[in-house]
């Protein structure tokens, strides 16, 4: 499991292009048949991939990092199967999750293993983990059961829809809030008029992009905004402190994922078009 550390923002300004990106940019989650993870000290939130092909994948890591005796004891688990169908295991029963569907699993399962349902077309689950105070049931939620809503519009190249997993008002969690943006055919933009949240940091997955495709996904203090170039199937660190917003040179997709002090979607501070810089 990697490892990155939480920066300063009054730090990040001095980041040149190679800086910013290993601090923040995670280039490589769905390597067949292993197990990728990234551990941020924003929140101690764990970014992960599982790509399981012609062998499952147990997730495990070394478990000196976590201080525990297995991955879960005192965490929590967020999984969006990005690819095709495949199986979550989770002590014993079998989930099946199709495309675009979630599960969560909650604080204390012992054995987490994940299965491609055809070799041929594998299933890609993207992971979010969570340090857990308190036990909540194993449950999924497909695009149709999920909370959602329609935002944006054409005309400022936005018209996208939003779909919430595990929030308040959704799957329970002790404070993971993880859901998924679908952007439009010919809109580019997400999130944008910007907001920060102080109180949660949040990661983005990018995906459903053509290979020939970037986001521009824009982070940093909105008065000392950077950069960093997305391909698909990458996923990028936001600090609470940041605003985490994209424009792509296509549709896309994004998973974003949360964790911090409550479990509140809507608990963001706007920035004004006219703050940003």
């Amino acid at each position: 499991m990697e490892r990155r550390y939480a920066s300063h923002p009054n730090e990040v300004k001095q980041f040149d292009t190679d800086r910013l990106r290993k601090e923040f940019h995670i280039p490589a989650l769905f390597t067949p048949d292993k197990l990728e993870l990234v551990l941020t000290h924003e929140d101690r939130l764990i970014i992960g991939g599982a790509a399981p092909v012609r062998e499952p994948i147990t997730l495990e890591t070394d478990l000196k990092e976590l201080g525990v005796s297995s991955f879960l004891e005192r965490r929590e688990l967020g999984i969006i199967n990005i690819g095709e169908h495949g199986t979550v295991r989770v002590d014993g029963t079998e989930h099946e999750l199709s495309n675009k569907e979630c599960l969560y699993v909650g604080m204390g399962a012992e054995e987490v293993i994940f299965t491609s349902s055809d070799p041929e077309h594998p299933a890609k689950f993207y992971l979010n983990s969570a340090p857990a105070h308190q036990t909540f049931p194993t449950a999924k939620a497909t695009l149709e059961e999920a909370d959602s809503s329609a935002l944006g519009d054409i005309k400022n190249s936005n018209d996208r829809v939003i779909y919430r997993f595990i929030h308040q008002k959704g799957i329970q969690s002790a404070q993971l809030v993880m859901g998924m943006t679908l952007l439009k055919e010919g809109n580019m933009w997400n999130t944008m008029p910007a907001h920060t949240h102080p109180r949660r940091m949040e990661a983005y997955l990018y995906f459903d992009l053509p290979e020939d495709a970037v986001v521009i996904h824009l982070m940093g203090q909105p008065n000392e905004t950077r950069h960093i170039v997305m391909r698909n199937e990458q996923a990028v660190i936001s600090p609470s402190w940041s605003i985490h917003s994209g424009v792509g040179t296509s549709n896309y997709t994004f998973i974003w994922g949360m964790a911090g002090d409550n479990k509140r979607y809507d608990d963001m501070d706007p920035v004004s078009m006219k703050d940003l810089k």
